[in-house]
Formats: C-alpha cells, structure tokens, sequence
C-alpha cells in the first residue's frame, strides 16, 4: 500500500462498530494504534448476501489452523472475498467468536449508559448486528468472525490458551478484495482475553487502490488458492 494509492481514512474507536464495501481492486489496512487491538470481522458478496465469509472451508482448503499473510478468506461458495497480503503480527484468530450482553455483563460487570455515556459496555453480537441491520441482514445471519490481531493456541490436549500481547502498537493487516466484499467489524476485546476491565483498543482503517498483483503471493501460495481466484474471476467474466 502506497501513500499515492490511499483514497480515504477512518477511525474506529474502542468498543466501536462500522460496515462498508470493499471493491473489488481495492485494499484496506487495520492499524493497532495502541496495542492489544482486536477486529471481529465478518465478510459477505456484497451483491449477494447469502454468500459469507465461511471460516471452516478457509483454515480447511489451507491446511492450516490460523491465518495470516498469503492465506485467502472464503466465501461458502469456494470464491475469496479477501486475501491477508500483509500481516505485521502473524496471527488472526479463527476460534473465539464474540460475546453476547450477557457474557459482558458476567465478565466486566455492569457499565450502563445512564453512568457511563459513551463508555458503556458494548457487546460484539450486537455491535455486528447493528452494522448487519444496515445492510438488511438478521440474526440468522450471524456467523462466526475473525478476531484479527488476536492469537488462540490449542494444547495437546485439545485447551484453548489466549496469548497476550500478540498485537504491539503499529501492528496492521491488510486485505485486499478480488470480489465487492461487504465488512462488518467491530473493535472489542477477544473473549478469551484474560483482563477483567472492559478496555477496548482503537484502530485506524486506511483504504487504498491496488493492482491485483498485491495478492500474487496468497494466489499461489497454494493450488486451493488458485482455484479459490479462478472462481472469482469468472464472476467477472
């Protein structure tokens, strides 16, 4: 991503929520202002909603258990709505999900707005949902999200273990689409995240134009990914 091809900015704060298209050549760069971010993320065509971002079929086809830079985010019809062309902190998280009011509650204790006004505690479930409800989307549309920045191991004995610190500030991602991808992100702590105070981290989104070639390296990085780009295209055919 180049100073010349950036086109737009923006800022999401702690706890914020924000939806947008991504067309296809386009790119978007997340930045950990701070450190310790993490973006839930969920991905849609952006013509055709049904179509998802389905996370099973892209750690599957890459044989892999994290994503990272050069790995492909799939839709359920076998085509990438996003490729991770760059990835300063090498891990997003396709385990943890969000948490619902509920969990907050359980896990922050009570922060209304009524004390609180814009620091109240807000909930990944319906922070997605807000942003879905603009675009038409229900809850029966909510599926399981990224945690980019976020890192979760699985011990040998099948436990799941958040590792801290593994988004230092500077750290970015950035993904570019071969398709006009829908975004829904949210930016709230992992739900394995072991503090007990509610402290969401801010980033910042960065938006650029980009030549296809960005991507070479998540096209071939695997024959999956070929194919995966190959079904693309022929939506454009």
């Amino acid at each position: 991503m180049t100073d010349n091809s950036v086109f737009a900015e923006d800022f999401l704060p702690g706890g914020g929520h924000l939806s947008f298209v991504l067309k296809r050549g386009q790119q978007v760069r997340f930045t950990d202002l701070e450190g310790g971010a993490n973006v839930s993320l969920m991905l849609f065509n952006a013509h055709e909603k049904s179509e998802r971002l389905n996370l099973p079929d892209s750690l599957k086809c890459q044989h892999t258990a994290r994503l990272t830079s050069g790995h492909c985010l799939y839709s359920d019809m076998g085509r990438v709505l996003a490729a991770i062309t760059r990835d300063t902190c090498g891990w997003s998280d396709s385990i943890g999900g969000v948490l619902n009011a509920e969990e907050v509650r359980e896990k922050y204790g009570t922060g209304r707005y009524q004390e609180l006004r814009n620091r109240f505690h807000r909930n990944g479930t319906d922070n997605l949902l807000v942003e879905m409800g603009k675009w038409g989307l229900e809850l029966s549309d909510l599926t399981m999200p990224l945690n980019l920045f976020s890192r979760v191991d699985v011990g040998a004995d099948g436990s799941l273990h958040f590792v801290e610190g593994n988004s230092r500030p500077g750290d970015a991602i950035e993904l570019y689409a071969p398709m006009d991808t829908l975004f829904i992100v949210t930016a709230l702590q992992h739900p394995m995240d072991p503090s007990a105070q509610y402290a969401p981290r801010p980033v910042q989104l960065t938006f650029a134009r980009a030549d296809e070639s960005v991507a070479e390296h998540c096209r071939t990085s695997r024959p999956e990914n070929e194919r995966g780009f190959l079904n693309t295209q022929r939506l454009f055919a």
